[in-house]
């Protein structure tokens, strides 16, 4: 027998993530860690320089590009990202904002999450920094310079994101203590 999907009385949708985007976000969240554990595999062959996993396989060998650093980073976006948006998921009950705001916050959240995260493994892989155009002191490609101009959308989301979520959370402190 079918169900309807539960949902958030219409009081609570108005002022927080509803039930469905804070479900997304974890599904995000949970996504990046995939991620995170892929790229430590490739960052785990790159320090061996082989693939070993005995007793399967034993050193068939894996030339992984880029250095120590870069993989670190790349696993660690993952991890961080997933993470932080599962935890705004898991605290969206106690922000108070508008239908907008949170619509707004909901996809800022997946923007800098993957937009983080996968510039972060192609720096990596691509042996790049992506800091600045042109590659700064660390040497330019056309790889650096996209990563680099990918990176603005995630930079600006995630500065919105901040900032909705402190407001959110000031606003919910504030419905909370008027109550008291």
């Amino acid at each position: 027998m079918p169900t309807t999907p539960q949902r958030d009385s219409p009081a609570q949708s108005r002022h927080s993530l509803d039930r469905r985007q804070r479900a997304l976000l974890v599904l995000h969240g949970v996504g990046l860690v995939i991620s995170a554990a892929l790229s430590g595999w490739l960052y785990f062959f790159h320090l061996l320089g082989s693939v070993e996993l005995w007793p399967l396989f034993n050193e068939i060998p894996a030339d992984i590009p880029g250095d120590r650093r870069a993989w670190n980073m790349a696993h660690l976006e993952g991890i961080t990202n997933g993470v932080l948006l599962m935890a705004v998921a898991a605290c969206a009950p106690f922000l108070r904002l508008s239908t907008r705001t949170a619509k707004v916050l909901f996809w800022s959240c997946p923007i800098f999450g993957w937009g983080f995260t996968l510039p972060a493994i192609a720096n990596a892989w691509f042996r790049t920094r992506g800091l600045a155009m042109g590659g700064g002191p660390f040497g330019g490609s056309l790889a650096n310079d996209l990563i680099f101009l990918s990176g603005w959308p995630p930079m600006i989301a995630a500065h919105v994101a901040f900032v909705l979520l402190a407001m959110g959370a000031w606003r919910g402190y504030r419905s909370v203590a008027a109550a008291a």
